[in-house]
């Protein structure tokens, strides 16, 4: 009876997945020089009862390789069409609609913001740019006596640096990136802290740079008018406005208070602005996508002076738009794509090596598996007397060998959808890796 309930249980409502590779980290890491493989619980009854959601992360049958396994996350649901732009994903039903940009659940985009700045640096990342002559400046903490700003790693723009948002303690450890990009500049980002302003603080603000734009977020101390007000402004650098900056006011009057603590976090992601108090968010305004995001991170205090503590800067994932970015997906299949996009096997690269084999007497029959280079297909037994043959790995993961001379290399074949019936079921949690000695602890739900 145990057999026969945990066969059920395996093959039916929950099974234990291992992570062998980097293609979700820094969400899930798999990694074979670190020795750090994260263990996944995967939910297989939700999907019996409703189809797979978008953000989802999903466990399902290789289509290029029937026999493997792979977890990305679910980003394009057909019928749909699909595409990769600027760093962001966007979709419409079809050419008579507008493009919209994919905006994820404020519980994936937690999960998916990467940390810029060590928990527990040695030095600051923070530099101050304009008076703050008694300002303090230690580790992510900033002790501001009268008006100034400071800006964060000081200068050039936010890129999409590979190990951002890494444990700490894996990255001397970690495998190093084996096809690394140009760095991009990165426009989506977060900026979050602990703020206590003194009695005399008249103004705290914070500033997203994003190419020629600034996004100035003002929230008003306890020494401001009574008529203040939390706002944001937009403001076009180089060029001329004839109303002004474009400004949103909360509706009604708002001042921080004195000596007591507020969790303060504003954001620029996929072109909506936000600001946030004590995880409320108190305004959110859209703004026009740009094309080059370079960025840069600001903050601000006017009058007394006002205690930043915890400060944390995020960035968002940038997904590059490797081979085609555009798809057009059929009902029933799912694009899928990994967090680590700088270094995922993802719908992006999906392709079909195909060969045509002539033998004599019967008609030509077509074989073709997953096309990846130095790996598969691959050229053997040069020099032997019937000479080179082609071992190539099925899309059933069989082994095929074939002499060179009999077969007919047929174009490539991009095959980037997975169909519902290869969902096999939604990651939900890890439970591995435990490691005291690295004081990894990597206890967590999957969003």
């Amino acid at each position: 009876m145990a057999v026969v309930m945990a066969l059920l249980l395996k093959g039916f409502i929950i099974e234990a997945y291992k992570i062998p590779t980097g293609s979700m980290q820094p969400t899930l890491i798999g990694d074979e020089k670190a020795d750090v493989k994260d263990r996944i619980l995967v939910d297989k009854l939700s999907y019996a009862f409703r189809a797979p959601k978008r953000w989802e992360v999903s466990v399902f049958r290789y289509p290029l390789n029937h026999a493997q396994n792979f977890v990305k996350r679910i980003a394009g649901v057909g019928p749909e069409q699909f595409k990769i732009q600027h760093g962001d994903l966007w979709s419409r039903p079809d050419e008579s609609k507008e493009w919209q940009v994919l905006r994820r659940p404020r519980s994936v985009q937690t999960a998916a913001w990467k940390r810029l700045d060590l928990l527990k640096p040695d030095g600051t990342s923070w530099r101050v740019t304009n008076d703050g002559r008694a300002w303090e400046l230690n580790g992510r903490q900033i002790r501001a006596r009268g008006a100034g700003m400071a800006r964060f790693r000081q200068p050039g723009s936010i890129m999409d640096r590979y190990f951002d948002g890494y444990p700490e303690v894996l990255v001397p450890l970690i495998s190093k990136n084996p096809k690394p990009n140009l760095p991009t500049p990165v426009g989506d980002l977060r900026v979050s802290c602990k703020l206590t302003c003194l009695p005399g603080t008249t103004e705290v603000s914070l500033e997203l740079h994003e190419s020629l734009k600034r996004y100035v977020f003002r929230i008003p101390g306890p020494a401001a008018a009574a008529t203040a007000r939390l706002s944001i402004e937009v403001h076009e650098n180089g060029r001329f406005q004839e109303s002004g900056p474009q400004i949103l006011q909360s509706e009604s009057p708002f001042r921080l208070l004195a000596n007591q603590q507020v969790e303060l976090a504003v954001q620029n992601m996929d072109d909506l602005l936000g600001l946030e108090l004590d995880g409320e968010e108190r305004l959110s305004l859209e703004v026009e996508p740009v094309q080059n995001p370079s960025s840069s991170v600001y903050l601000g205090c006017q009058g007394e002076g006002a205690d930043f503590d915890e400060l944390m800067v995020y960035r968002d994932i940038y997904y590059l738009s490797e081979g085609s970015s555009s798809y057009q997906i059929p009902a029933g299949n799912y694009l899928m794509l990994g967090d680590n996009t700088q270094n995922s096997s993802d719908s992006r690269h999906w392709r079909f090596a195909r060969y045509a084999l002539h033998s004599e007497g019967a008609e030509p029959r077509e074989l073709r598996g997953n096309f990846r280079r130095a790996e598969n297909p691959i050229s053997m037994g040069f020099g032997e007397p019937d000479g080179p043959w082609l071992r190539l790995v099925d899309e059933y993961g069989e082994p095929q060998w074939f002499p060179t001379l009999e077969a007919e290399r047929l174009s490539p074949l991009d095959s980037p959808f997975v169909p519902r019936e290869m969902i096999l079921g939604k990651a939900v949690a890890v439970f591995w890796p435990i490691d005291p000695r690295l004081e990894l602890y990597r206890l967590k739900w999957v969003n």
